[in-house]
């Protein structure tokens, strides 16, 4: 289709735009040579650069208080009392929802003349992809080290809380999308965010914090949703192709290289395109990975009544319970966003492309996304670790993370890691692919919904793979982090500030399923 000339305005903004595109396409080039700076690398002349603005910026996010004996970060806690506020708020609707939620899943209510642009089960495919990565086989070990096996249950309490906070987000994320006129639309929390402004007459302000907002996903999407994501891809790969004998060990680029075009060839089609491959990719890693720990759990049976014990018992401990805030809490929330993201609202930029003419019905939808991911993923992980426990208490002696996962596994069936490296690539490869997704409505939040804003975004997101496989850039990473966590203190001011239309659509909603008209 043929587009008008751009005004002269609107050209010189993308001219300028496209300049910096290129910018960070040659940057990309640059890093991924290796080149040195003076007596460093450049990704370590560019850490040292930027730790000092990383370790502010952290220092105030992840800003803690000491409660009873433990530092427990306020953005947590933040975060935890929306959970609880919204569950209650709700009526239990994260157990009451859940059975409807199957039904619109399953199409029993589906209608293929809706407005959006994907079904119910890849709008949730999508978003699951963006949830389920490197966090449910790493953070799951590092949680469990921190706080013992008691660490298990309240990684579940948070996971069926986390329910009722996407709930929210994901409706609203439905409901103040915008139709483009292309048939496309884009949703998500700086769209609600600045209507929950403007309904207070406040127009300007929530255009600033949406603005604010899409900044912020934006970082995001390059950090823990991109270089993140490809590194630790990287590493699993090397480590079932010979460890420092493969033919890749030094070969970060091309790796990053060939990772970036699949990811490509998957992004380039926009959200149909990704919906395609999510819907397939995540059932196949979920089961291969969900049978695979069971099959170990299986094989550790003698061991399941201690498991349970164990994780009842210590849950409810001193020693548990500070394990379990510290487990659960921080690395559940602030460094495993790859957990569940409720309150992030990153997800329900996926959910609002959805086919629906009713918004609440993708609020029930996503009440399926932390339970898949937390409470049952994470979970099976968290077995297999304690099970294995009960046999060998000294497994995981000098490991951490994937590591110790992986070890858990390799005790019980010795080729079994291949498994772990093959889940974490899929892993990593779908949080890639739904971050793309989630970074790119951000930046066309702030730059306006055009073609070649869109394709500039794509191409230095696939780049940037590259640049996560072959170097290490933690200060960069941390700030990412860090931007994430920010950003879901105005996201949860907008789901406090649009909570009473969440509940008006709900109470609506149900009157038409029960008068059998939705």
């Amino acid at each position: 289709m043929s587009q008008s000339p751009l005004p002269l305005s609107v050209s010189h903004r993308f001219t300028k735009l496209s300049m910096r595109a290129y910018g960070l396409i040659f940057l990309t080039a640059f890093l991924s040579s290796g080149v040195v700076y003076g007596d460093q690398g450049i990704d370590s002349f560019i850490d040292t650069a930027v730790q000092p603005i990383t370790d502010t910026l952290a220092s105030v996010v992840f800003y803690s208080v000491n409660v009873f004996g433990t530092d427990i970060p306020l953005v947590v806690a933040w975060l935890v009392a929306a959970a609880v506020y919204f569950t209650l708020s709700l009526n239990f609707l994260n157990v009451r929802g859940f059975f409807h939620a199957i039904r619109l899943v399953r199409g029993d209510y589906s209608r293929s003349d809706a407005p959006g642009e994907v079904t119910h089960f890849q709008a949730l495919a999508t978003a699951v992809s963006g949830t389920v990565g490197i966090g449910n086989i790493g953070g799951v070990a590092i949680a469990i080290t921190a706080g013992g096996p008691g660490a298990t249950f309240w990684m579940i309490m948070a996971g069926l809380l986390a329910m009722s906070t996407k709930f929210v987000e994901c409706t609203l994320g439905t409901l103040y999308r915008r139709e483009n006129p292309d048939g496309s639309v884009s949703g998500g929390p700086m769209y609600y965010i600045e209507q929950g402004f403007v309904a207070r007459g406040w127009s300007k302000v929530g255009k600033a914090i949406g603005s604010f907002y899409a900044l912020g996903i934006v970082i995001g999407c390059f950090g823990i949703g991109n270089m993140f994501q490809s590194n630790q891809a990287y590493q699993q790969f090397v480590n079932v192709t010979g460890g420092s004998e493969s033919f890749f060990a030094d070969k970060g680029w091309l790796f990053g290289l060939l990772l970036g075009a699949v990811v490509g060839l998957v992004i380039i089609g926009g959200i149909k395109s990704i919906a395609r491959v999510t819907s397939k990719v995540v059932p196949f890693m979920a089961l291969l990975y969900g049978v695979g720990a069971l099959i170990m759990i299986g094989m550790n049976y003698q061991a399941i009544p201690y498991a349970f014990g164990a994780i009842w018992a210590g849950a409810f401990s001193p020693e548990g319970m500070s394990g379990g805030v510290i487990g659960v809490m921080i690395i559940g929330f602030q460094r495993a966003v790859f957990s569940n993201e409720a309150g992030i609202g990153s997800a329900s930029i996926a959910h609002s492309a959805v086919q629906t003419r009713e918004p609440i019905t993708e609020g029930y939808v996503s009440l399926l996304e932390p339970f898949i991911d937390t409470v049952v993923i994470c979970t099976l992980t968290a077995l297999v670790i304690i099970t294995t426990f009960y046999y060998d208490p000294n497994f995981h002696d000098g490991l951490d993370g994937v590591g110790m996962t992986s070890a858990a596994f390799e005790r019980n069936i010795s080729w079994s890691p291949y498994l772990v490296a093959i889940a974490g690539i899929l892993f990593a490869f779908s949080t890639m692919v739904a971050w793309a997704y989630y970074g790119l409505k951000g930046w066309t939040y702030l730059v306006g919904e055009n073609s070649w804003a869109a394709t500039g975004f794509k191409v230095v997101f696939c780049l940037m793979v590259a640049v996560g496989s072959s170097i290490q850039l933690g200060a960069v990473l941390d700030f990412s982090d860090a931007m994430v966590f920010l950003i879901c203190v105005p996201n949860i001011i907008g789901l406090y500030l649009l909570s009473p239309v969440v509940r008006r659509e709900l109470r609506l909603y149900n009157q038409k399923v029960k008068n059998g008209i939705s």
